[in-house]
């Protein structure tokens, strides 16, 4: 067994055709520099970012672009620990459809700080000249706007102790506006945000946010940043599934590597990047990502249809009793009706995509839904609703609703939520619910059998969709079917030639 370090990178073997082969860094980790901070390192990042600064790294380039992770949540002391006693390093393995496994050791991250216990650090660090670019992957809720009127929420007990206290921040607005305040302060030009989050325009979505504390802050500050900080735009797309104890113990077993948090993902990668920073970036062209004028076309087709589409298998699949997404999409009758949805409602939303046949995309998907190997549990795609569905499929209702086009899959989805958010399946077993609001939630959903339309008479989630009698009638079927005659005869309904339930 070869414990992960950089001591013992070169135990792995270099023989390809030995069945224990693990891909290593081939550039001298030693002359790396840091060049990125980056915010939130979980699996995804892991698995797209670092790996493609690290591909570029192994052609002999960016080795000034080093990547210091940042953990600012309680929970990311486990991940800032486990990654400093290897060094940083981490194995990335890629499962393929037909069982084959292809891992490679990452060297790009060179430091990860743990911003509750080194706060000044963090701080220190993202003023440093030497960082050009400072990325997030914070999730769609680590924003702090409120999902109908996209204002930032000042009221948020931390931003307000962060405004109180703006030299020793908590959160992420805190700890990069202050670092931006330091540059400003020292002459030193600002470093690019970069957002890697899947968010409709996240560039512009993390300016306004960063800019409103800003402003909250300091007016003068506020309108600099709006003036001289780059926050370009970007779409990612990686089915990145939590590291599982099996997948820690599969490494070690099948490969001889100890590492105490491996990732796991499919083969498929994709990064759409906005050619849009001041200090410059990495040459990330050279590897894959496609760097372009405009973001938008690529980002909404993500959104729109992988993004929402996980929504539309999630619920339904979960309360037919099915666990993961790759049962899921093995069902013809789940099939039908993601396609379906992606076909008469997400796309029609949709302008085209340059470079992009979006019939191959759209079955794309659904081989890539459907990989056993990648065991992507309906729990995690479930988790944290009340920050996706309005993001991801509410836009879709509502662009259609505007132009007559069909909605009646998109509200049985909102309705597949509502009756999952219940907390009890088809079988009567409980449902654990991980949402922020859960306990709103699922108070609301109580409600259901009751008042039908309880759910979406909220407006917080769902803005002025109540007051569309089409979409109401529609989710009101929908939530009254899957009562009445559960999941699959409600989505045997749905995908019918007549569309009715």
């Amino acid at each position: 067994m070869i414990q992960l370090n950089n001591h013992n990178l070169g135990k792995l073997t270099d023989d390809v055709a030995n069945p224990s082969y693990v891909a290593k860094p081939s550039y001298d980790r030693k002359t790396l520099t840091p060049g990125i901070v980056h915010i939130g390192v979980g699996g995804f990042h892991r698995a797209h970012q670092a790996m493609y600064l690290d591909a570029l790294m192994n052609q002999g380039e960016a080795l000034d672009w080093g990547i210091v992770g940042v953990g600012v949540m309680p929970d990311d002391k486990r991940m800032q620990q486990a990654l400093a006693a290897q060094d940083y390093l981490y194995t990335l393995v890629v499962k393929h459809p037909d069982g084959q496994y292809e891992p490679r050791v990452i060297g790009s991250m060179v430091n990860y700080l743990f911003a509750p216990e080194e706060t000044e650090a963090v701080i220190e660090q993202m003023a440093d000249s030497a960082i050009r670019i400072v990325s997030l992957t914070v999730t769609e809720g680590g924003y702090n706007f409120h999902p109908v009127s996209g204002e930032f929420d000042l009221d948020n007990p931390q931003v307000r102790a962060d405004l109180a206290n703006p030299t020793q921040p908590s959160t992420s607005f805190g700890l990069v506006v202050e670092a931006l305040a330091l540059r400003r302060a020292r002459g030193i030009a600002p470093f690019t945000v970069m957002s890697c989050d899947n968010i409709q325009g996240n560039g512009d979505v993390a300016k306004r946010m960063f800019g409103a504390y800003a402003q909250a802050r300091d007016a003068e500050l506020g309108a600099w940043l709006q003036a001289e900080v780059a926050f370009p735009n970007a779409m990612v797309d990686r089915i990145t599934p939590v590291t599982s104890p099996n997948d820690i113990d599969e490494l070690a077993q099948r490969f001889g590597v100890e590492d105490a948090w491996p990732v796991v993902c499919e083969p498929f990668t994709q990064w759409v990047l906005e050619d849009h920073f001041p200090l410059g970036c990495p040459a990330f062209d050279k590897v894959g990502v496609q760097v372009v004028e405009d973001v938008e076309p690529y980002e909404l087709m993500k959104l729109r249809l992988l993004n929402a589409s996980h929504q539309a298998l999630t619920y339904f699949g979960y309360l037919a009793g099915y666990r993961y997404a790759h049962e899921v999409c093995q069902d013809s009758l789940f099939v039908d009706f993601l396609l379906g949805y992606m076909r008469e409602e997400g796309t029609p939303t949709l302008a085209p995509v340059p470079g992009v046949d979006l019939e191959s995309y759209r079955l794309t998907l659904i081989e890539r839904f459907a990989n056993p190997q990648i065991k992507d549990t309906l729990a995690r795609l479930c988790a944290e609703s009340s920050d996706r569905i309005p993001k991801w499929l509410v836009p879709v209702i509502r662009q259609q609703l505007a132009q007559g086009g069909e909605i009646k899959r998109s509200a049985a989805v909102v309705a597949s939520w509502a009756r999952y958010a219940e907390g009890v399946d088809e079988q009567g077993e409980p449902i654990e619910i991980v949402d922020r609001l859960k306990a709103p939630l699922t108070a609301i959903a109580a409600e259901n059998r009751s008042r039908p339309t309880a759910f979406i008479e909220n407006r917080e989630l769902f803005g002025d969709l109540i007051d569309s009698p089409r979409f109401v009638e529609a989710y009101v079927e929908t939530l009254s079917s899957l009562h009445e005659r559960g999941a699959r005869a409600t989505l045997e309904g749905l995908v019918s030639s007549k569309g009715t339930l």
